[in-house]
């Protein structure tokens, strides 16, 4: 049980760090300083794409859930739902280099939306 509780959070840890990869840079608007935290996630979520790196949180869920003698049809809610959104069977190399550049252009204009804001200028 404890195993499967264990990939279960590494899964919505996952899911969180994402989420703040791609979206992280709205939160600068309330606390700028977390840019500190968001920019180097932000880089490393577009390298593991643009070079198809594995995130070490995949392996480390993967073999929780092995430890947990889970398969694909025994999964809960998160174990069925969750990893179809991280690791689409259809994810290609094509795909990844499209997701990179996603994450970067969307955290370049909350960039450049965020300096414009704070220096007073018009983009």
């Amino acid at each position: 049980m404890w195993y499967r509780v264990g990939a279960d959070l590494i899964l919505l840890l996952h899911l969180a760090f994402v989420l703040f990869v791609v979206t992280g840079g709205l939160l600068l608007v309330k606390w700028p300083r977390l840019a500190w935290l968001h920019l180097p996630a932000a880089v490393w979520g577009a390298v593991v794409e643009f070079t198809g790196w594995i995130c070490p949180l995949t392996p480390l869920e993967s073999q929780l859930r092995a430890l947990a003698g889970e398969s694909a049809t025994e999964a809960d809610f998160i174990g069925r739902y969750l990893p179809p959104l991280l690791y689409p069977e259809t994810l290609t190399r094509e795909i990844q280099i499209l997701l990179g550049l996603l994450v970067l252009s969307v955290n370049l204009a909350l960039y450049c939306w965020m300096f414009f804001k704070a220096s007073g200028e018009k983009p």
